[in-house]
């Protein structure tokens, strides 16, 4: 290896994109092309340094293999800046195996860190927690210690271990000091930021809320309280949790009701909110007894519903208290907005892809969100890609998608 790309290399390492650019802008031999490509990935033109990277790969001879998958992991790391979450893990993983057989241990480490992350923004945490755990950090680079535990930090986040991030972050944070590179501290310093920012609005007597912390979300979540949370689409109490994700209509009910206690709910009041309609006949009378029957299955171990003269009420066992947790961001597109609020440009497909919905769905509510001036568009057809501004002041991390269990 010349002199100048082992000075561009260690330049990119101490996070000095431009430095390496000065050294091999005019080279295209597969090194520099490569160079360039993780330079341009710094500076945030993402499209052209997987370009770059892609003729870098192709210019390698075969018996150089080792450049190949290191090339192969700094595209997929590129895809994920990029939100580009489709397609096959397997390349990746085949190029982390390829650099363990070469002693890589370093890059080996990176490309599982970087399938590990597109998990987690997958909202797939049960796998990215299997990936993560046979993983080793010691004696690697500041650099790559710092991302380890950031990986590490947002799965713990994600899951309200509040601690255990908490403990991720300030081993990131000491690890980023020592690795010097700007990037990589303001990253952990914005992940640092999210223990302290509102992450639900907890809805209290008389109409009013309050802002909730993740920490005060997670000890309120670990109480004998009856938590109806929005954010998540489910009830729960202590340990005992009842996914309504895939029943909305329940989900609904269940909120009125919460709402509403130790009171109850006027029959017409859930059926406008269940069923959408304003004016009720006999047969969404009929359904609303239906639905408030299944409900009333779904929660006999932690509440009882009661039929009252004017409708039905929530009435909790051993005098539990009932919260209802609302998400930061209002509006039914919150987890949209949520996934959009980390700046980065997503495309319709890995929205949907994220989310776990169709694509005609996220379309329309895009088409909404846009018309409210919450989102913009950039590029056109395929290359159309959204954002949102940064929501700064809270964080958005109970809103992010979580894989369903298939019922």
């Amino acid at each position: 290896m010349d002199s100048l790309i082992t000075a561009a290399a260690r330049a990119l390492a101490g996070g000095d994109a431009l430095g390496a650019l000065k050294r091999i802008a005019l080279r295209d031999d597969p090194p520099a092309l490569a160079l360039r490509g993780i330079a341009m990935a710094q500076l945030g033109e993402h499209a052209r340094a997987r370009e770059l990277l892609r003729r870098a790969s192709q210019g390698f001879g075969t018996h150089e293999a080792l450049a190949r998958v290191r090339c192969v992991v700094a595209e997929a790391e590129v895809a994920l800046a990029m939100r580009d979450l489709g397609g096959s893990s397997r390349p990746l993983a085949g190029a982390a195996d390829t650099l363990d057989a070469h002693g890589d241990r370093a890059n080996a480490l990176q490309a599982r860190l970087i399938a590990a992350r597109r998990l987690v923004l997958l909202g797939r945490l049960d796998e990215a927690a299997q990936a993560l755990a046979p993983l080793d950090a010691r004696g690697l680079s500041p650099a790559l210690a710092a991302v380890a535990e950031l990986v590490a930090a947002e799965l713990a986040l994600r899951s309200l271990r509040v601690d255990a991030a908490r403990d991720a972050l300030a081993r990131a944070q000491a690890a980023a000091e020592r690795s010097g590179v700007p990037a990589l501290r303001a990253e952990v310093a914005r992940a640092l930021a999210t223990l302290d920012q509102p992450a639900a609005r907890r809805v209290v007597a008389g109409g009013g809320e309050q802002a909730l912390r993740l920490a005060e979300v997670a000890a309120l979540l670990a109480s004998d309280a009856l938590v109806i949370d929005a954010c998540r689409r489910g009830l729960g109490t202590g340990a005992a949790w009842q996914a309504l994700a895939r029943r909305p209509v329940l989900f609904t009910l269940a909120r009125a009701l919460a709402k509403a206690w130790p009171g109850d709910v006027d029959r017409e009041a859930l059926i406008a909110d269940a069923f959408r309609t304003r004016h009720p006949d006999e047969t969404h009378r009929a359904r609303l007894r239906v639905e408030i029957g299944r409900l009333r299955a779904l929660v006999k171990s932690m509440a009882r519903i009661e039929a009252t003269g004017r409708g039905f009420m929530l009435q909790t066992l051993g005098g539990r208290e009932v919260v209802v947790l609302e998400p930061p961001i209002v509006g039914e597109q919150a987890s949209l907005v949520a996934l959009l609020s980390d700046g980065a440009a997503w495309s319709t497909s890995v929205l949907a892809l994220a989310l776990g919905a169709s694509q005609r769905t996220v379309q329309r509510a895009l088409a909404e969100l846009e018309a409210e001036g919450r989102v913009r568009a950039i590029g056109q057809a395929r290359a159309r890609r959204w954002l949102a501004p940064t929501l700064a002041g809270f964080t958005t991390i109970l809103l992010l998608p979580t894989a369903l269990p298939i019922e």
